[in-house]
């Protein structure tokens, strides 16, 4: 029941609140600030997969797991990047522009990238990954209702607050319920595991936070693009890497091994995102504090 009706309906309903507020002057924008974008997108598309193939690797995951792994890198950003951002007061737009993009993107990119990671990890016992249902199901479950969200935008806007405020809410305790299932459904395998996986998982957001960092200051952004492009990179949609994870499994009535790597990301990734947003927020109230009156 959880997997078959509830998980698609929560990932739906998680992005049309993305599609909420959303409008096509948030796409131009990427014109208007094409390097911020630019690093950003980078970071997503090569920088984000390449460092889940390479924790999968150093930390010897066992098969599913590393699958689950590469499901997980391979996931745009989502709507809790954005609320991260406005409370980092980093750059609100760019983060919608970029979970955005991205997203719509990762329907091309995902799942080709997913079938080759399965291949690859699990050999003679990889399950058959069919690209074009999964691209079609991923277009059903996020493109379809981003772009319903935009419509509704568009026609009532007035009412976008007060819907997004509880759509929000509504979300958040669906995802929990998810996760919560996820976890108790691989319960054996996640104390067989978290001993790995949960070293493993905070190295790479720790490696993206980083990497966020880096990438911005070398291209020159300021604080408010660099603290956006920064949690862009390390913070990545839950409940589409859950569904992805069933989705590769085959599985029907239950939540697969692969959806555990995402399932305790999307607990471990705050034990640094919330120190990472304090220490931005503070630094834009020092920067606003020394300015002259």
């Amino acid at each position: 029941m959880l997997v078959d009706i509830a998980l698609p309906v929560i990932l739906t309903i998680i992005m049309f609140s993305l599609g909420l507020g959303l409008t096509l002057d948030d796409f131009r924008r990427v014109l208007r600030q094409p390097l911020a974008f630019s690093i950003g997108a980078f970071n997503q598309i090569i920088v984000v997969p390449a460092a889940a193939f390479a924790t999968a690797i150093l930390f010897g995951l066992p098969p599913e797991l590393a699958v689950g792994m590469m499901i997980l890198g391979l996931c745009p950003g989502g709507v809790l990047s954005n609320v991260a951002s406005r409370f980092a007061h980093g750059n609100v737009p760019l983060s919608i522009s970029l979970t955005a993009l991205i997203s719509l993107l990762s329907i091309i990119t995902l799942p080709p990238l997913v079938a080759m990671s399965v291949r690859y990890f699990m050999g003679a016992d990889a399950p058959q990954v069919n690209v074009t249902a999964l691209g079609l199901q991923m277009f059903v479950l996020t493109a379809v209702p981003v772009a319903l969200g935009m419509a509704l935008t568009w026609m009532l806007p007035r009412h976008v607050p007060t819907i997004s405020r509880w759509m929000g809410l509504v979300a958040l305790v669906l995802f929990v319920v998810v996760l919560g299932a996820a976890l108790a459904a691989n319960w054996g395998l996640f104390l067989a595991n978290i001993g790995t996986l949960g070293p493993a998982l905070l190295a790479l957001t720790a490696t993206l936070f980083a990497v966020g960092l880096l990438t911005s200051r070398l291209a020159g952004l300021d604080d408010c693009d660099t603290t956006t492009v920064s949690l862009e990179s390390a913070i990545q949609n839950g409940t589409l890497g859950i569904a992805v994870g069933v989705i590769v499994a085959g599985m029907a009535g239950g939540l697969p091994p692969t959806t555990l790597p995402t399932a305790i990301y999307s607990i471990t990734v705050w034990l640094l995102a919330i120190p990472f947003i304090l220490w931005r927020r503070g630094m834009t109230r020092g920067a606003a504090a020394g300015q002259p009156a």
